[in-house]
Order: structure tokens, then sequence, then C-alpha cells
């Protein structure tokens, strides 16, 4: 293994990325774990938030989650080690700006145009409203 030049501003010392490393690596576990737990959670809390649907407004658990869920990536900070990349490193952007929301609006609007057509999405569609109702006549059934 080469040693980073000590004179050379543009690269982190070599005590940095070691560290860097190794703080990655244990975010990396953080993180894991926190997925981990939000799998289950976020299934469960949407779910709520569809039974406790009232007058066409879901409750808020499932996005009282994802709030919870936004607070701990910041947190987390996964790829904060990137502030001491070399500069040839940081003026690259190999993804471009989009990411896996702007993917889902993509699809999102195909399925809607689908669904406007009279396409197979308006039968999934009936079969989603029906299972959500039936979720909904439970919850008021446990609740009489």
């Amino acid at each position: 293994m080469e040693l980073l030049p000590e004179d050379d501003e543009s690269r982190p010392p070599l005590w940095t990325l070691i560290r860097d490393i190794a703080v990655l690596q244990v975010k990396l576990l953080v993180d894991g774990f926190r997925d981990l737990i939000l799998v289950p959670a976020s299934l469960v809390a949407g779910i709520i938030s569809l039974s406790k649907t009232k007058d066409g407004e879901p409750g808020t658990e499932f996005y009282t989650l994802v709030g919870a869920g936004k607070q701990s990536e910041r947190w987390i900070n996964l790829f904060g080690a990137y502030k001491n990349a070399p500069p040839e490193v940081t003026e690259k952007n190999h993804f471009g700006n989009a990411d896996i929301d702007d993917i889902v609006s993509r699809v999102e609007s195909f399925v809607v145009d689908e669904y406007k057509r009279g396409g197979v999405t308006a039968q999934a569609r009936d079969r989603m409203n029906k299972a959500i109702d039936a979720i909904r006549r439970r919850r008021e059934d446990e609740n009489r």
C-alpha cells in the first residue's frame, strides 16, 4: 500500500482514510439495523394508517414513522466521509441527479395512463380498494 504524500492537501491523510473506513463500517451496521426494524414497522404503520382512514383521510402513523426514518438517516449520515474525498472524485457525477422517487414517479405516470385507458391496472385498483375496505370493516367490527 502506498502512503499518500503529506504535502498533498487535495488527498485526505492516511489516518483520515483509515478512520473513514472504520466509521463507514459502523454506520453501515447501524443503517442496516435501522432498515431491519423499519421494514416490518413501516408495513404495520401503513396498515394502521389505512385502517384509521376517516372521511377519506388516512391516519398519520405511516408518515410519522417516515419522518423518524428521515431524521435517523440524517443522524447516521452514511456517506459523510465523502467530504474528505479528493476533488477528482467529487467532481464526477455518475448517476446524475435522479433518485428512486423520480423513477417511481415515472412508473406511477405509466400506471395512471394505463388505468385511464382501462387497462389491467383498473382491475388491480379495484382489488386493492376491496382489500382496504375489508381491513377497515374488520377494524370497525373489532372496535364494536
